[in-house]
C-alpha cells in the first residue's frame, strides 16, 4: 500500500508540486514573521504594548473585514493570477517593514498601512487558495492533496517558529522580516508556473455575486452548522493558546519552556494529524470530522486541573493530531461539495464565520482569568469547545452527509473510521439535488 508521500500520482504533478513547494516557503516565512513583527515593534524607539497592540490589530483586522471581497474576486478572476498578486502585495509590505526596522525610521502610522497592506494580501489568498486546489487536483485525489499540503504547511510553521527566535537573536527582527518578505516573491514566482485560467461567466455586479455566494453558503445546513460550531471553538482555544495556557505555566510550570514544550507538541500532532487524514477513507467525512473536535477540549481541561506537563503535552499532540484530521476532511468536503464557479465565496463565508470570535477570544481571556480565575476560565472554554460541538452535531446533514464512492482514501487496504458507501448509491446533495463532483 503507497503512503501519500510516496504516491508518485501527485509528485509527478508538476502543478501540485509548484503550490506544495509555493505554500510550504510562505508558511516559513510567515512563521518568521510571527515572531520577528512583535520584536521589531518593541524594539523601536518609544515602543510600548499598546503600539504593538495597534499594530497587530491593522494586520489581523483586514482579514476579517476584506474576506469577503477576496473571495468574488477569486470568483471573478484566474485564481492563480490573484494568488500572484496577493504575494507580490504580501512581499511589498513586510518589504516595508523590514526596511524600515533595519533603518530605525518607522513612523507609526506608516507601519500600521504596511500592516494593513498584509493583511488584505491575506484576505485576498485564502479564498483563492481554496479554489485553485479542485483546478488542479483531480477529484478521486483531493483528500490525498489536501493532506500533503497540511503535511507541508504544518511542517514549515513548526521549523519556522522553531527557528525565528535564533534568527532574531542573531541577525535581527529587521532581517527576519526580510526574509519573510523573501519568501511571499519566491512563493509568488512558483505559484505563477501554475497558469490558472479563469472560468467564463456572466457579468454582474459585485453585491450580486456575495448574494449568490451567501445563498450557496446558507442552503447547506452541514457547511453553516459547522461553521457556528467553529466561532465558538476558534474562540476558546485562541483564548487557551494565547493568553490562559502561558498564564497557567507563568504561574505553575516554571514558564516560557514548559508553554514552548505543550505548543510544541501539539505542532508535532499537526503533521501526523496532516498525514493520518491523507490516507483514511471514511463514509460520513463531516461527522468524523465534527467529532475529531472533541478532543481539542481535553488539554485545556487538564491545564485547568493542573495536571502535569508531560499530561497536558501528550494531550495538545493528540489535539493536533485530531485537528488536522479535521481540517483535511473538512476541506475536501468542500473541494468536493461546492461547484467551483463559487467555492471562493462560499470559503470567504466560511473563513468570516470560523474567524469572526477569535479577537474576541483573546480580548476576554485576561479580564476573565482575573475575574474569575485561570482555572475557571479554562474550564469554560473547554466546556465551549465540548457544547459547541455536541451542537453541530444535532445537525442531520452534519451526521448523514456521504462522501462519493472511491474518493477520499487510498484504495484497498486503507484503514476506515466509519463504514463505506454501499455499493452503487449515488451520494446526493443535501435537500434532494444531485451532487456534481468538481475537480
Amino acid at each position: 500500500m503507497r503512503t501519500p508521500g510516496t504516491d508518485p500520482s501527485l509528485w509527478r504533478d508538476r502543478r501540485f508540486v509548484l503550490l506544495f513547494s509555493a505554500r510550504t516557503v510562505s508558511v516559513l516565512g510567515n512563521a518568521f514573521a510571527r515572531v520577528a513583527l512583535a520584536f521589531a515593534v518593541l524594539e523601536l524607539p518609544g515602543a510600548s504594548p499598546g503600539r504593538l497592540s495597534l499594530v497587530l490589530a491593522c494586520q489581523a483586522l483586514p482579514q476579517l473585514l476584506f474576506i469577503l471581497v477576496g473571495g468574488v474576486i477569486a470568483d471573478r478572476v484566474s485564481r492563480s493570477r490573484l494568488m500572484v498578486v496577493s504575494d507580490l502585495l504580501g512581499a511589498a509590505a513586510y518589504a516595508g517593514l523590514a526596511a524600515m526596522v533595519i533603518t530605525g525610521h518607522a513612523p507609526l502610522t506608516a507601519m500600521c498601512l504596511l500592516a494593513v497592506l498584509a493583511g488584505t494580501a491575506t484576505a485576498l489568498f485564502a479564498p483563492a487558495m481554496t479554489g485553485v486546489v479542485p483546478l488542479i487536483v483531480p477529484a478521486e485525489r483531493l483528500q490525498r492533496a489536501n493532506g500533503l499540503l497540511q503535511m507541508g504547511t504544518n511542517s514549515s510553521m513548526l521549523l519556522g517558529l522553531a527557528l525565528s527566535g535564533v534568527t532574531v537573536a542573531f541577525v535581527g527582527a529587521g532581517w527576519a522580516l526580510a526574509l519573510n518578505a523573501a519568501s511571499f516573491a519566491l512563493s509568488a514566482l512558483l505559484i505563477r508556473g501554475l497558469r490558472v485560467t479563469a472560468r467564463p461567466r456572466k457579468a454582474s455586479s459585485g453585491w450580486a455575486d456575495l448574494r449568490d455566494g451567501w445563498r450557496e453558503f446558507a442552503s447547506r445546513q452541514w457547511l453553516w452548522a459547522v461553521v457556528a460550531q467553529y466561532a465558538f471553538v476558534v474562540a476558546a482555544l485562541n483564548a487557551n493558546v494565547g493568553v490562559l495556557g502561558p498564564l497557567v505555566a507563568e504561574e505553575h510550570f516554571g514558564g516560557a519552556r514548559a508553554w514552548s514544550l505543550i505548543v510544541g507538541a501539539q505542532a508535532l500532532g499537526t503533521i501526523a494529524g496532516a498525514g493520518l487524514a491523507a490516507r483514511v477513507r471514511v463514509s460520513r467525512p463531516v461527522l468524523v470530522a465534527v467529532l475529531a473536535t472533541f478532543p481539542a477540549a481535553v488539554p485545556i481541561a487538564l491545564l485547568a486541573l493542573r495536571a502535569p506537563v508531560w499530561a497536558v503535552a501528550l494531550a495538545m499532540f493528540c489535539a493536533g493530531v485530531s485537528t488536522d484530521v479535521f481540517s483535511v476532511l473538512w476541506t475536501t468536503t468542500l473541494h468536493r461539495e461546492i461547484p467551483e464557479e463559487i467555492i471562493s465565496r462560499v470559503s470567504s463565508y466560511e473563513w468570516l464565520g470560523s474567524l469572526a470570535f477569535a479577537p474576541l477570544g483573546l480580548l476576554a481571556a485576561g479580564p476573565l482569568a482575573s475575574a474569575v480565575g485561570t482555572g475557571v476560565a479554562l474550564a469554560g472554554c473547554s466546556a465551549m469547545v465540548v457544547g459547541a460541538t455536541a451542537m453541530a452535531l444535532l445537525s442531520p446533514q452534519v451526521r448523514s452527509l456521504r462522501a462519493p464512492e472511491g474518493h477520499g482514501g487510498t484504495g484497498a487496504g486503507a484503514p476506515a473510521l466509519a463504514e463505506l458507501t454501499p455499493a452503487g448509491r449515488r451520494p446526493g446533495r443535501p435537500g434532494g439535488r444531485r451532487t456534481r463532483w468538481w475537480g
